[in-house]
């Protein structure tokens, strides 16, 4: 995260603690003195900031919790401080009127911990062995789940029951009556014994799921009458899904019946819109169930810890289709060598894992191409608008430290510099998502790229859409949302979600393709064409932003190879410290690239040879590394990848017969051989036979 961020989020919670600290001390000195104004103030002060910052800091009330001043502590310690203000409140006597007041705020305390007791019963009951989505999981007694006040929020419920308390209590500290005291309290243990009562419905037959072997054997059964041919098998961060979301289409339109296979339980809503049938199976024991299925092949788009977990079931052969390509290390990892084929785009790829040495043998590269890009359109010639419009979209940094990795830290402001000072420029700026995750320098350098981009234009002016168009971006933005946003009310669980997540309307898939495609017309028409746009967010998609471009400027990455399908220009900014033609020959994706140092002075020459074609001398070698990167054009790379899935599950097909060739085989040889020593048993033996195989 960028350095620029971190101290005010800091600062903002110092401040909260120390405002805390001085609530409590000043609540205390009210309490002791006592100062009814102070006590009061404090009293309210202090239970409504821990209110505020459940709702806006919650990170630095689980650092308290860590520490063992947790929510019920800190509000013990502020209903402690009100009965010792109340006791030196002249006017109360302690033991007649305040000991009614301390016996109901026990039974409070009691009947908060009684519902935190039946909230973990309500929530190990609503836990089912594996999560589902675009399936219809009715017959598992799915109901909506219980408030998440009661349910899931502890601190936030204690917080809020105790405002009667709180309010009862100063009520009584300016009227010296003890009887609001008592309403308050009376009030608060009402609610806490209500909603314990409310939430313990939810441990009833009628609301139960079904058990864990119940579960499985129904995950069986839908297994065997879904009957599952080829999958994708995904494992992976927060941050991660995207890397699985660029595949959704292609498995789509796979021959057979596809599924995806996934193992983190929050990751069954990152998955995009698909009418794909999702399993997530967090369990390495409950995995290995679909050994027994029809699953023949799992794909896999990305490594990660878990991988191994699957690679386990040998009945299922795996292919890696990785989620980009690029002459970067990470797309020759040596983890390659478990799965049974890798499978690349074109002959580049192939060539690299051989120069790599990695193990990885020939014979299991397939070349597939890259069935994605079939929404990239194709190089239509020189700009013939007033602007020209440059896409720059830097990769990250990576793990390694390497500077050529991305282009923000020493060349991302001199190339935006570069740019904004075309008055005939017009830049979509769109970075990795991950960018400033792991170096703080390249998250900072990406704020000042933006604030460079929003000064140009403050700068700039021209016409502008009419009100039209909004309204029609917004009209397709309700659209698009509708179909792919599912909608959850706040209290929604995992079991709720699953219910209303089952099987999808026919043509689903279809109505989304067509309001992503409606949405992202609107949305470049919404804004004026003179205006330079950053882009951070998942719509538009980086395909939409190669069709808007007419130039794009990148680093090494899996960008480069998917934006040379279009054959428009290109360039790589080298901030490796290589040479020009040890770059080159490093990385064969920017041999048909215009290769631009990191103070940006090559940009105007660039923009030239862009925008006129007798000056654009690498249009030749473009063509040729587009095959080179991803193979022919014909067949399609989306016949080649299909007949890649089908010979893979023939594979797995063959490996059963021979399986089950083998077992059978097993009874009958050694009959033969049990036959055959005893009709030559030596005479004398009694019958028994002194060959190996009656040994």
């Amino acid at each position: 995260m960028p350095s620029a961020g971190i101290a005010p989020r800091r600062a903002v919670q110092l401040a909260a603690l120390f405002a805390m600290m001085v609530a409590f001390t000043a609540q205390l000195i009210g309490a002791l003195l006592p100062v009814i104004p102070l006590f009061i103030a404090a009293s309210v002060v202090n239970l409504g900031l821990d209110l505020v910052l459940q709702h806006q800091q919650p990170a630095l009330l689980a650092l308290l919790g860590r520490i063992r001043f947790d929510v019920t502590v800190r509000q013990l310690l502020r209903d402690i401080l009100m009965l010792v203000g109340l006791l030196h409140i002249d006017g109360i006597n302690p033991l007649e009127e305040q000991a009614p007041l301390t016996i109901t705020l026990l039974a409070f305390y009691g009947t908060h911990f009684v519902c935190q007791a039946v909230a973990v019963l309500v929530r190990r009951s609503r836990s089912l062995p594996f999560v589902t989505r675009n399936i219809d999981a009715s017959a598992l007694g799915l109901a909506d789940a219980p408030p998440r006040l009661l349910y899931r929020q502890t601190g936030r419920r204690l917080l809020r029951f105790s405002v009667p308390t709180t309010t009862g209590m100063m009520i009584t500290a300016v009227t010296g009556n003890v009887f609001w005291g008592g309403i308050g309290i009376g009030v608060a243990l009402l609610l806490s014994a209500g909603g314990t009562l409310y939430l313990s419905s939810w441990l009833l037959p009628g609301k139960q799921v079904v058990g864990e072997q119940r579960a499985l054997a129904w995950l069986d059964n839908w297994l065997a009458a879904y009957r599952p041919t080829v999958g994708m098998y995904f494992s992976g961060g927060v941050t991660s899904a995207y890397q699985a979301n660029m595949w959704l289409d292609t498995l789509a339109g796979l021959d057979g019946k596809p599924i995806i296979i996934l193992r983190e339980r929050f990751m069954v809503q990152k998955i995009e819109a698909t009418d794909i049938p999702i399993v997530c199976i967090p369990k390495v024991a409950h995995l290995m169930r679909l050994e027994h299925s029809t699953l023949k092949a799992l794909l896999h788009p990305a490594n990660s810890g878990k991988t191994s977990q699957i690679l386990r079931i040998p009945s299922i052969k795996h292919a890696f289709i990785n989620h980009g390509e690029s002459d970067k290390l990470s797309s020759c990892n040596p983890y390659a060598k478990a799965y049974d084929e890798v499978w690349v785009a074109g002959p580049a790829a192939r060539d690299r894992y051989q120069l790599a040495d990695i193990g990885i043998e020939d014979k299991d590269v397939v070349e597939v191409g890259r069935p994605q890009l079939t929404p990239i359109r194709p190089y239509e010639g020189a700009p013939i608008g007033r602007y020209t419009t440059v896409l720059y979209a830097p990769t990250w940094e990576g793990w390694d430290g390497n500077p050529g990795n991305t282009s923000v830290i020493l060349a991302g402001e001199n190339l935006v510099r570069a740019l904004l000072a075309d008055p005939s420029v017009r830049l979509l700026y769109k970075p990795h998502p991950m960018t400033g995750s792991v170096d703080l320098r390249a998250g900072a350098a990406d704020i000042r790229i933006q604030a460079m981009i929003a000064a140009a234009n403050a700068r700039r002016g021209g016409a502008l859409p009419g009100p039209e168009a909004a309204a029609e971006l917004a009209r397709r933005t309700a659209e698009l949302d509708r179909l792919t946003t599912a909608d959850f009310r706040k209290s929604a669980d995992e079991l709720e979600r699953m219910r209303l997540q089952g099987t999808p309307e026919e043509g689903h898939a279809a109505a989304v393709a067509a309001a992503v495609a409606a949405w992202e017309e609107a949305y470049w028409g919404a804004f004026p064409e003179w205006e330079h746009r950053v882009i951070t967010t998942v719509r538009p998609g980086i395909f939409a932003c190669f069709n808007e471009a007419d130039l794009l400027i990148s680093d090494v990455s899996s960008v480069v190879s998917d934006y040379l399908t279009s054959e428009k220009p290109y360039a790589v900014a080298n901030t490796s410290g290589m040479a020009e033609d040890d770059f080159r020959a490093q990385f064969p994706t920017v041999r048909a690239a215009t290769i631009l140092t990191p103070d940006g002075s090559g940009v105007p020459a660039l923009l030239e040879s862009v925008r006129d074609p007798e000056r654009d001398v690498l249009a030749a070698a473009r063509a040729e590394l587009k095959e080179h990167l991803l193979g022919p054009s014909d067949p399609p790379s989306t016949v080649r990848f299909n007949e890649a899935a089908v010979q893979l599950c023939a594979r797995a097909d063959e490996r059963r017969r021979r399986m089950e060739n083998r077992l059978s085989g097993i009874p009958v040889q050694r009959s033969q051989q049990a036959a055959t020593g005893a009709g030559t048993a030596r005479p004398g033996s009694g019958g028994a036979s002194d060959s190996p195989a009656a040994v």
